[in-house]
């Protein structure tokens, strides 16, 4: 491999690794005030989920993200699973409360 190319390699997989550590971090914020809202919804015996509000989410963050070029139902698909994760969350806070 050229030194060049090595070096161009090298810069884009920090940068890369930079984002991704971004995204840790910003999914740790995320998972923190998700935690609220659980504990909020266990306090006052609502719902572990809301699919309105998955909906509304999903639509808005699909546009975003074609807005973005990201390919279609690539967000959807990660906020299934970040959804998910919460949702079984909120209902472990709620079986706690």
């Amino acid at each position: 491999m050229k030194k060049e190319v090595k070096t161009q390699l090298n810069e884009y997989r920090e940068s890369i690794d930079n984002i991704d550590s971004m995204l840790v971090f910003l999914l740790a914020e995320r998972f923190k005030i998700t935690e609220k809202v659980g504990k909020l919804k266990a306090d006052n015996n609502l719902p572990a989920s809301d699919k309105n509000r998955e909906a509304k989410q999903r639509e808005r963050l699909e546009r975003l993200s074609a807005k973005a070029g990201i390919k279609p139902g690539f967000i959807s698909r990660l906020l299934n699973f970040i959804i998910g994760e919460v949702v079984k969350n909120h209902k472990k806070l709620k079986k706690n409360s």
